[in-house]
């Protein structure tokens, strides 16, 4: 058991290095980067796609990179803002790296951008383990999904600088209670700001874009008491509430590596996931992906598709 608790924190240390890297080298060239998790079908491309407009119209220099196990859809979608976007195609893999991140990034990002947002996979388990190299860390959840949300995925709540409440238009006839989701999600992370929007009626259209704007120009971000507790089983960083590390640090949104058991992955299999995986996660035999930092430019590992997608263009290959 100690071996197996040391290969992952192993994995995720590299991967801490890794994000700590594409932070420093990000923050340098003036673009935040912002981190959106979600279960699947929260509304997360929906009001992406309002506010990657809305940067537009501003003229606020913006891109967008979008991860799913399969089809571009989403990033179809989103290149319809006239933004740069770029598809991945994960091949099966539940959440994106930092070192993933980073060479998708070589050679697309233009250098002017100053928002990058990146909607990880549709998972609330495996992406809340890692560390993008984030300056904001963002956790959506609908009002279809109801209000206990927050407890039964207490990393990825716990964790977050900002909560997005998605498809608030249908939140009387789900009957979705306001007050307890709040509640819950106070319970999990004291202090932070819920957010309630609505892509369809444009409710909350454009504190997304406000809040990472905020971020980018030095404002205060959240402080989750979960990334700042010693724990024996989590994977953390210690950091005071109002702390500000500046560029250099290497801590970027606390983050927890609790893994579960039955993350099982066949033969011939390199790449350590952390955690989160059900019984049922199973990699083929001979699945190798290698997500460490080193790769050389244009390189995206072995299991990932990259598509670039240009506003009226379609969906040109990258690799």
């Amino acid at each position: 058991m100690c071996r197996v608790v040391d290969l992952k924190q192993a994995v995720l240390a590299k991967n801490d290095s890794a994000a700590h890297a594409l932070r420093t080298e990000l923050t340098a060239r003036g673009t935040t980067v912002v981190n959106l998790l979600s279960s699947p079908g929260s509304g997360k491309t929906a009001l992406l796609e309002r506010e990657l407009g809305l940067a537009r119209e501003r003229g606020v220099p913006v891109a967008a990179l979008t991860a799913d196990l399969a089809t571009e859809n989403d990033a179809l979608r989103l290149a319809r803002s006239g933004v740069p976007v770029k598809q991945v195609l994960t091949d099966g893999l539940c959440h994106l790296e930092a070192a993933m991140l980073g060479r998708h990034l070589d050679g697309w990002l233009p250098e002017d951008t100053r928002l990058l947002f990146v909607e990880n996979v549709g998972n609330l388990v495996c992406p809340a383990s890692y560390d993008l190299g984030e300056s904001l860390r963002v956790v959506l959840a609908s009002v279809t999904e109801g209000e206990d949300k927050p407890l039964k995925y207490p990393t990825a709540f716990g964790l977050a600088q900002l909560v997005v409440v998605t498809k608030t238009d249908i939140a009387q006839a789900v009957e979705f209670d306001e007050a307890a989701f709040r509640a819950h999600v106070q319970q999990v992370n004291p202090g932070v700001e819920v957010v309630l929007t609505s892509a369809r009626r444009g409710e909350g259209e454009g504190v997304l874009l406000d809040r990472a704007l905020a971020v980018g120009a030095g404002g205060t971000v959240h402080a989750p008491v979960m990334a700042r507790q010693p724990a024996t089983h989590h994977h953390h960083h210690t950091e005071a509430p109002d702390h500000d590390p500046g560029p250099d640090h290497d801590h970027g949104p606390g983050h927890d590596h609790d893994h579960g058991p039955g993350h099982d992955h066949g033969p011939g299999h390199h790449h350590a996931h952390g955690a989160g995986h059900g019984p049922g996660h199973e990699h083929g035999p001979g699945h190798d992906r290698d997500t460490g930092p080193g790769t050389g430019p244009g390189h995206h590992g072995p299991g990932s598709v990259t598509r670039a997608v240009h506003p009226h263009s379609g969906v040109v290959p990258t690799r």
